[in-house]
Formats: C-alpha cells, sequence, structure tokens
C-alpha cells in the first residue's frame, strides 16, 4: 500500500515542523508528502529538508485554488492512496495513517476522514463543535442516509482526509477552481455514484480555530457560494437545519456546564455565520464591491463580473 501526503502550504507556522515529524513515525509509513506551498518570504525547503520523502512545488499565489492546487498534487502522485493534510493539522498518534487505511478494507469506502480534536487553547464553544462534528463513534455514509443526515451525508475534511487513487482519477478529481469546500463537492460526487465515505473517529488530528464573528461570516459566505456555483451536488438537499440544531445543543451544552454567559457568544458567532451563509446563498444578486469585502478568497473573484 503506497500512500502518498499532500499538504497546501502557506506561511507555515510553528505546527508545520511538529505535523511533518508525526508523519515520519506513523505505523503505516507514508511514502511521498507533497507540499505544495505557495511562494512567500518563508524558506519551506529548508523546513522540509530534515524530513525524507518531503518535496516542495511552489507556486504563484495567484495561482492557488482550494481544488485545483490539491488536484495538482494528486497528479503528480502514482500512490494507491492520497492523503490530504492541512498544515495546522498535527496527528494525535502514529496510527494515525493505518486507522485511515484500515476503513478501505470495505470495498464501497473511497473516502475516510479523521475525527478533529480541539487544541489546548480551543474556546468551550468551539470545543463542543468539535464533538458534533466530529463524534466518538465511527461510521459508513451512503446515499442511503440522505433522508436522515441531508448535507451531512457529504461531509469530508481534507483538513485530513484519505482517498483512494484510482476512484478519484475516475470521478475526475477535485474540482479545478472552486472558492472553497472542494472535499464535499468531491465526496456529494462519490455518494450519487453509489460509494461510501468513512468517518474513522480512531484517526484523530488536533485541529481548531477561535475565529471571530466576522471570520465566521467570511468563512460561511464562500461555502454558500460553493454550494450555489455546485447545484449538481447541493440542489435540493437540506442544510440550515443542521445548523439551527447546532446553536441549540451548544446553548444546552452551555447550560449544562453552568456556563451561561457564554450563550451570549454563541448567539452572536451564530449570527454572523447565518447571515455570511444567506448573502452567499444570494452573490449573484450583489454588487461586485460587495462580493468583494464578503469573500475570504479575493481571487476567486478575478475576471468576475457584476
Amino acid at each position: 500500500m503506497k500512500i502518498d501526503v499532500i499538504i497546501p502550504v502557506y506561511r507555515p507556522g510553528k505546527e508545520f515542523c511538529e505535523l511533518l515529524e508525526r508523519l515520519s513515525h506513523q505505523t503505516l509509513p507514508v511514502n511521498r508528502i507533497l507540499l505544495m506551498n505557495t511562494r512567500t518570504e518563508v524558506d519551506v525547503e529548508a523546513l522540509a529538508a530534515p524530513f525524507p520523502g518531503a518535496e516542495v512545488v511552489n507556486l504563484e499565489q495567484a495561482d492557488f485554488d482550494h481544488g485545483g492546487t490539491r488536484d495538482w498534487g494528486a497528479g503528480l502522485s502514482d500512490g494507491d492512496y492520497l492523503l490530504f493534510l492541512t498544515q495546522d493539522a498535527l496527528p494525535a498518534d502514529a496510527y494515525l495513517v493505518e486507522h485511515l487505511a484500515a476503513a478501505f478494507r470495505d470495498p464501497t469506502v473511497k473516502a475516510a476522514y479523521a475525527r478533529q480534536l480541539p487544541k489546548a487553547d480551543c474556546r468551550e464553544t468551539e470545543r463542543y463543535t468539535r464533538s458534533f462534528n466530529y463524534p466518538e463513534e465511527s461510521r459508513v455514509k451512503t446515499e442511503a442516509d440522505l433522508e436522515t443526515l441531508g448535507i451531512k451525508t457529504f461531509f469530508c475534511s481534507d483538513v485530513c482526509a484519505m482517498y483512494e487513487r484510482v476512484t478519484y482519477v475516475k470521478q475526475g478529481g477535485f474540482v479545478k477552481r472552486t472558492i472553497f469546500n472542494e472535499d464535499m463537492i468531491y465526496a456529494g460526487g462519490l455518494i450519487k455514484s453509489g460509494y461510501a465515505i468513512a468517518y474513522v473517529a480512531e484517526a484523530r488530528v488536533y485541529h481548531s480555530h477561535n475565529y471571530s464573528g466576522l471570520q465566521q461570516f467570511h468563512r460561511n459566505f464562500d461555502l454558500a457560494v460553493s454550494q450555489v456555483d455546485h447545484p449538481e451536488i447541493f440542489a435540493g438537499i437540506r442544510s440550515e437545519g443542521e445548523g439551527i440544531r447546532l446553536v441549540k445543543k451548544t446553548a444546552a451544552h452551555c447550560l449544562e456546564i453552568r456556563k451561561p454567559w457564554l450563550i451570549p457568544g454563541l448567539i452572536w458567532q451564530s449570527g454572523w455565520k447565518y447571515l455570511g451563509y444567506k448573502l452567499g446563498q444570494n452573490y449573484r444578486k450583489l454588487p461586485r464591491g460587495l462580493v468583494l469585502r464578503f469573500t475570504m478568497n479575493r481571487a476567486y473573484w478575478n475576471g468576475w463580473e457584476d
């Protein structure tokens, strides 16, 4: 089993070398680590040099795309499986790759993603969100789950996800130009093609962010844009109800742990999320100037007119 790792890199922080170190000590060794590096003042070649198998592929900032850059990396691989990670996702132990690979013993599974654990500095409400989106129980999702899970059937995060390469190529890979959400777009195509996606709770990475309300707004704006731009995947799939359920359960959690003062912050964050999402759903009705203010990926809109 040959497994290649693909990591988009942009001004890597202190976790980056720790990530490479942990990848080099997996019980199931990886073959190559392809670092798709957007050129900055950071010398990524020097950071990667101590790690065997790490290869740096340089690109310009204008050429970066969430789907296209990852697909470029996939095209450089001849491995059996492709493991995509973000530069700030830290394997929790030496068994990450082994656990993800084990999911493919089920021949219907063509993608597997890991559980994301909160980092030490994670806020309480975000910590609960991690447990909501990444529970302790593994499961395999198929098209039969659409009625009960809705859009979560397509959930698969490239923070840490593995794909069978032959099927990846057969399906056309990641969409070559997308503002965001390349993982769910691809996963939705898998599900609709009759394949399965595995959530592997035993495969764990540390990954969380303490986003501000405005940052949540920008992310959810782009998330909604990606869904609008791909009706072949998302049209007719219920989505907003899952967000409402998360808010209600997080508020109940705050009461359960006797920290009701966290609820106003939760409402504030959720309001920004909802506003960003609704505006993103209607981005075609907005003037270009507003779209550029609302997005977190301005380069995506080059060449787009009102």
